[in-house]
């Protein structure tokens, strides 16, 4: 007879009888290993194209690429200071404009607006299809409403805006995605102890919000420093031999200032295209590594 509160004995095994154990299943086990091959074939094709690049790019990782400005005539003197410094005018600008945008137009979608209006789902329908778009659609945009429309003409300003409608769409899908795995009881907690529902949502849900909005966001302007068909259509030439001064200055960028010195025949050209985009993966890299600082950073408090 068993006492309350002790622990109940297992079954005795019945003698000549084996436990079943888990079963082998070989489609699964196929699966698993397909899974794994793909994964370590696109990893080594990826280590094959980065340790290409840095050998191509090896004569000329010198401070000569990030001091000088580009030249025609003379590669071995050549350097990409001005699109360095016209990359991080535009993408700076992209971030200023379209993260507070996307940020505020997710929380009015996933706290504030109601999903039966029509014009609400007309919104985020939109907001999905804008995500696929091509993003030479958004450069033929740019330069026929930003800049001849309204007069901006070929500017830091105008490739800003225009690769900010590129990827507001992507910030406001992963920062609602980020808003909306926020647990409900934390609303109803805050909403219960008498706060507002703006209160609520700028205490509470953005803070728990923020490394899934941080992680959204700067893949999103990963995407957009690396675009070169907007640009070009925007006007970023490929030779600029000055940095840029303001929002009405004229510029060139990192992936510009690639394609104009890959298509150059001299292989002199094709060694600064290769230093070129080992600087622009160190900024793409740069901004993953802030990204996921930010992430860890607010994932310890909440």
């Amino acid at each position: 007879m068993s006492v309350v509160g002790d622990p109940i004995a297992p079954p005795a095994p019945v003698p000549g009888r084996k436990l079943a154990g888990p079963r082998f299943r070989p489609g699964e086990a196929a699966f698993r290993w397909l899974l794994f091959s793909c994964l370590a074939i696109s990893i080594a094709f990826l280590g094959v194209l980065l340790i290409y690049v840095l050998v191509a790019a090896w004569p000329r990782l010198d401070s000569r690429l990030w001091t000088n400005f580009p030249s025609i005539r003379r590669p071995e003197r050549a350097g990409a200071q001005s699109a360095i410094f016209g990359t991080i005018w535009v993408i700076s600008f992209t971030a200023l404009f379209c993260l507070p945008t996307g940020i505020m137009a997710a929380i009015y979608l996933e706290e504030y607006a109601n999903p039966d209006r029509w014009y609400n789902r007309l919104i985020e329908l939109n907001i999905q299809n804008l995500a696929a778009v091509p993003s030479i659609i958004y450069g033929i945009l740019g330069l026929g409403l930003l800049a001849r429309q309204l007069g901006l003409g070929t500017t830091v300003l105008t490739a800003s805006l225009t690769l900010s409608l590129l990827v507001l769409p992507i910030v406001i899908i992963s920062a609602r995605e980020a808003i909306r795995a926020v647990p409900q009881s934390i609303r109803q907690a805050s909403l219960a102890l008498g706060a507002t529902r703006w209160q609520t949502v700028r205490r509470q849900v953005l803070p728990a919000a923020v490394p899934g909005i941080a992680t959204g966001s700067i893949l999103a302007l990963s995407r957009a420093i690396g675009e070169a068909a907007p640009v070009i259509m925007l006007g970023a030439v490929t030779y600029v031999a000055f940095n840029p001064e303001g929002l009405g200055s004229a510029y060139t960028v990192l992936p510009v200032q690639i394609y104009g010195w890959i298509s150059q025949s001299r292989e002199e050209f094709h060694h600064l295209a290769a230093a070129a985009i080992v600087i622009l993966l160190g900024l793409l890299l740069a901004m993953n590594a802030t990204a996921i600082w930010l992430r860890n950073h607010y994932s310890k408090r909440w």
